[in-house]
């Protein structure tokens, strides 16, 4: 039997997160250090995956099937194609960055009489998610897909309301509120959307007679399982409502500025870079794959909320006086662009979206981070309180200006590639979807520019004129997500060739081809 390899991958962060949970009380340092080797050793097998994957192979490959629950047909079946294995590379890659940028965030937290350890939790919790999060992107059985989908909700509650953000006006009993409501506003809207998926999934099984992607799939496209339209409508929105929550799609995204806002700097990039990706890789994945007449019978509809969701969370960014929410709108209309490009049912579009998914990653862990590392300084998120800060911290304003032209799609940067191919996809079946959606790129630079040109640029504020540079930590963090930036936008080939054939696998499924240019009508 060849190496488990896919397993090992999920594996390795959910033993290391008992193992951090299990470590001595007064070990702290010791907890932080196992879970970033632990992260570290997972980016190890998460390259290994990409190494062994062969684009131009089967569509599912390095695959692992075991009979798990066999009175209802549901097994253990894992298996990736190239947009899973760049989702896997992309959470693998940002785990370290996350751990290291957290690397104080529990500190205050912990006391002499204190019996429980929030640092070793508050590192366990990340493994944890970060274990559930990669089985999402391996997981071909429909049940057990659901079951970590639904799973990876426990510790992000926690991360939320126990060790949220603590740069807050006003006093600690109003913190904590605002902190506690957050993370029930995330539980409650995402276990809402997973119950709805529950149905969905029973439903499924009653009509498929298993839960195996792979094996309904290829039943659908032979011809030997065949759905009433009725049916199939009514599975697909059981299923897509509860990946628009997790997306986030209008009008199903007020947790995401709650959460976010409320969050620590890492676990709000935790939760927008990783956990976010998972609904709409299953758009892909589970939507398009399973019910193809249905995501085209809903794609006008789908196109609107996309675009509402592109202009109202630009809108609403540029009008934000809290940096992390800024930058969590700004997510949503980035969501908005993602979703757009998958449901454009054009191969540019799709592959697009994918590359999103992974250059939004890392633009917004770039962003975020950054902002984290300014707001610890000046202990308050409020973009009103700082200024001049380029004079006393170039180096933080530095980085800051870069993830924020990425963030607004600046040529020669990753997120440019992603959002050009998506318009390009869209105009070329939908002109006027990809016309209005254009709107949201003259948004995002007003949003970008403003928060920099007030937080960095103008007058010393004496509340930030002994403010630090990044120290050595920082710059670890900062400078290889810097460098990804640049490198995937100057030459993105090695991304694109890995997610095409995945997109061509999908736009068979939904058995669409790419709209021929008018020649004509362009003369």
């Amino acid at each position: 039997m060849s190496f488990p390899l896919l397993t090992a991958t999920a594996a390795l962060p959910a033993v290391g997160a008992i193992a951090v949970a299990a470590v001595p009380a007064a070990r702290r340092t010791a907890a932080k250090w196992l879970a970033l080797l632990v992260s570290l050793a997972t980016l190890a097998l998460a390259v290994t995956v990409l190494v062994r994957f062969d684009p131009d192979g089967a569509r599912y490959q390095l695959t692992e099937s075991r009979s798990w629950i066999a009175e209802f047909g549901v097994r253990y079946e894992l298996g990736v194609d190239g947009i899973g294995v760049a989702l896997i590379a992309l959470t693998a890659l940002l785990m370290p960055f996350i751990i290291l940028a957290g690397w104080h965030d529990a500190d205050p937290l912990e006391t002499k009489s204190s019996r429980w350890r929030p640092t070793q939790g508050f590192f366990a919790l990340i493994l944890a998610v970060e274990a559930m999060v990669i089985l999402s992107f391996e997981a071909t059985d429909v049940f057990l897909f659901y079951i970590f989908f639904e799973a990876m909700l426990i510790p992000m509650y926690f991360l939320i309301g126990g060790f949220g953000d603590r740069a807050h006006a006003g006093s600690d009993e109003k913190a904590s509120a605002q902190r506690s409501y957050a993370a029930v506003k995330f539980l409650l809207y995402n276990l809402v959307g997973g119950l709805i998926m529950l149905a969905a999934v029973i439903g499924l099984y009653v009509v498929a007679g298993n839960f195996s992607l792979q094996e309904i799939t290829e039943a659908r496209a032979n011809g030997t399982l065949e759905m009433a339209t009725s049916t199939e409508r009514w599975l697909f929105l059981g299923f897509f409502f509860a990946f628009a929550v997790k997306a986030p799609l209008w009008p199903l995204h007020t947790w995401l500025p709650n959460a976010m806002g409320e969050a620590t700097a890492p676990v709000a990039v935790l939760i927008t870079a990783v956990v976010d990706k998972v609904g709409t890789f299953a758009m892909l994945r589970f939507c398009l794959g399973l019910f193809p007449e249905a995501s085209k019978w809903a794609t006008p509809v789908i196109l609107v909320l996309a675009l509402v969701s592109i202009v109202y969370g630009a809108l609403l960014a540029v009008g934000q006086r809290d940096i992390k929410r800024l930058v969590a709108y700004a997510s949503i209309s980035h969501f908005g662009f993602i979703i757009l490009g998958i449901f454009a049912m054009t191969s540019q579009g799709q592959s697009g979206a994918t590359l999103y998914m992974v250059n939004h990653g890392i633009s917004t862990a770039a962003l975020m981070l950054v902002a984290g590392f300014l707001i610890s300084r000046r202990g308050s998120r409020l973009i009103a309180d700082y200024g001049g800060v380029q004079k006393v911290a170039p180096v933080l304003a530095g980085t800051f200006l870069i993830g924020g032209l990425a963030t607004l799609s600046l040529p020669g940067l990753a997120p440019f590639v992603s959002e050009f191919l998506v318009l390009v996809g869209a105009f070329a079946r939908y002109p006027v979807v990809g016309i209005i959606a254009t709107i949201g790129i003259v948004l995002a630079a007003l949003y970008t520019l403003v928060l920099y040109q007030r937080t960095m640029t103008g007058p010393v504020k004496p509340e930030v004129s002994a403010m630090p540079d990044l120290r050595v930590r920082e710059l670890l963090v900062v400078t290889p997500l810097i460098a990804l930036l640049i490198g995937l936008g100057v030459y993105p080939k090695p991304l694109t060739d890995l997610v095409n054939p995945a997109v061509k696998h999908t736009m068979s499924d939904v058995q669409q081809k790419d709209p021929k240019p008018d020649v004509e009508a362009a003369k």
